[in-house]
């Protein structure tokens, strides 16, 4: 493994830790939290490199905390464990620190560091679900319009792979998911990245945990296009094909175009 020289559409990234090191360098005084002097190094030792956001596997595959991601494909790849065998869900993955009540998998992974993949790999987000506001800050009804080729980029692939005794399985995450009053599976279809959004300062996922959602929910990075996706009292684990609680498993996203054939929306 080695740290690389990013080509040129990652050096804005670069620039942005950057500058975030030369604002803390160049902070007056008395804003500065005090170093223990036990704590800074002899003036002949060595100083470790700081190493970059971005880590580079192989040829194709980079890795920011604990997503990785392929340039190739546009798949990405982040750690997870499974959350719940029964219950309603409304949501497919949160981080840890969110509605672990209300989610089929939870995992530790930054959002910010899934979306950053999101945008590395340009996948647009499509706003097309989440309602317009009215003059006084509530639901207006109506819808963006988004252009067809910002949609059909938008749309991906969800799927979950994990180790099933000496086999290694893999289904897409809808296989997962039963409609309680149909008792079927969740249609085979995409789901729509949406990139959530910022709020006083604060990328909205980092502070809700919410990153993949079944009810619709702006803050969340992913949202279910699907039927029933505004109804948060009909979406259950499919019973017996949900693995254990704690069964780790990898989520896989890729566009949703390279799992279906073209002749399907």
């Amino acid at each position: 493994m080695r740290f690389i020289n990013l080509p040129s559409r990652f050096r804005s990234l670069r620039f942005v830790f950057l500058c975030a090191a030369a604002a803390v360098q160049t902070m007056p005084a008395q804003d500065r939290a005090p170093v223990e002097p036990a704590t800074l190094p002899a003036p002949d030792q060595a100083m470790e490199p700081v190493k970059p956001a971005i880590e580079k596997l192989d040829d194709t595959r980079l890795r920011i905390g604990g997503v990785t991601f392929d340039r190739k494909t546009r798949e990405i790849r982040f750690p997870a464990r499974v959350n719940m065998t029964e219950g309603l869900l409304e949501f497919i993955v949160v981080h840890q620190n969110g509605k672990i009540h209300e989610s089929l998998l939870v995992t530790d992974i930054s959002p910010t560091h899934l979306n950053l993949a999101f945008t590395l790999l340009r996948y647009p987000a499509s706003h097309e679900l989440y309602p317009l506001p009215n003059d006084s800050g509530g639901s207006s009804g109506e819808f963006p319009q988004v252009p067809d080729e910002v949609k059909n980029g938008a749309r991906i692939a969800i799927d979950v792979e994990w180790n099933d005794g000496a086999k290694t399985r893999r289904l897409p995450i809808n296989d997962w998911i039963q409609h309680a009053v149909k008792t079927t599976a969740m249609p085979q279809g995409p789901w729509v990245y949406g990139g959530s959004f910022v709020y006083d300062g604060h990328y909205s996922p980092e502070t809700s945990g919410d990153i993949a959602a079944i009810f619709i929910a702006p803050s969340a990075l992913i949202n279910y296009p699907g039927e029933d996706n505004r109804d948060d009292t009909v979406w259950i684990p499919f019973p017996k094909r949900v693995p254990e609680v704690e069964t780790n498993v990898t989520v896989i996203i890729a566009p949703y175009a390279a799992k279906t054939s073209p002749s399907k929306p």
